[in-house]
């Protein structure tokens, strides 16, 4: 009688579950051959399906032929940026992925920037025009000392404290519209903002590695178009 009970109950839940979205895209289904990588940050896809980003410093490219280099060079020089970007792009959409970084650094999700991050990789950077600035970039913060937290909308809107689990996966969600944004971390709504008037609607999605010393690592990458 149990055993018939429990099974009752499980077919139940089983019922009650809903079915995964069919219109849902998974954007690592060809590997990375729908990406592309812009910068010198080394980006891999593994066998288990997880994406690792992390750099092998260029000291040439510091140095260029100079024997020293200022406190600014060598700063610029060290939050120079790379980005993996989808090569499609994208308006109002759903966007779900799992992320984890591996040390004190700094990540992010770009959306609907029409430069593609080439003023973040840019020697020296130029940080009026990156993504943040252009599109939107919807931060990752692993004690990094930056006053915008995991989930804010960069430069637009500060996220909640306190969202982000430390040594091991978290999700994020974004919603993308033409009349806002919202983010989602592990769940809890963590910053929304009604869209910059002067900025695109449409673009591509990015993966940001940000600095010499972050190593972050990206999985289950969905996307459903609105």
């Amino acid at each position: 009688m149990i055993h018939t009970m429990r099974t009752l109950l499980a077919l139940l839940l089983i019922a009650a579950a809903p079915a995964p979205a069919a219109d849902w895209v998974d954007l690592l289904k060809n590997g990375l051959q729908d990406w592309e990588v812009l910068g010198d940050g080394i980006w891999r896809f593994r066998s288990d399906r997880v994406i690792t980003a992390h750099r092998k410093p260029d000291v040439d490219k510091l140095f260029e032929g100079r024997e020293s280099v200022t406190k600014k060079e060598l700063h610029q020089w060290e939050i120079n940026q790379s980005w993996l970007y989808t090569k499609a792009e994208y308006g109002e959409f759903d966007l779900h992925l799992q992320y984890w970084v591996r040390t004190p650094g700094n990540s992010g999700v770009s959306l609907r920037d029409p430069t593609r991050a080439q003023y973040g990789i840019a020697h020296p950077p130029d940080f009026k025009k990156t993504p943040s600035k252009v599109g939107y970039e919807i931060q990752i913060n692993q004690d990094w000392p930056d006053k915008w937290p995991t989930g804010s909308i960069y430069g637009l809107a500060q996220a909640k404290e306190g969202l982000e689990r430390h040594g091991e996966w978290n999700t994020l969600n974004i919603e993308s519209r033409e009349d806002g944004i919202r983010v989602f971390v592990n769940g809890v709504l963590a910053a929304e903002h009604p869209g910059h008037p002067d900025r695109p609607l449409t673009g591509p999605i990015g993966l940001q590695l940000h600095d010499q010393s972050s190593f972050v690592m990206f999985r289950d990458i969905w996307l459903l178009e609105r």
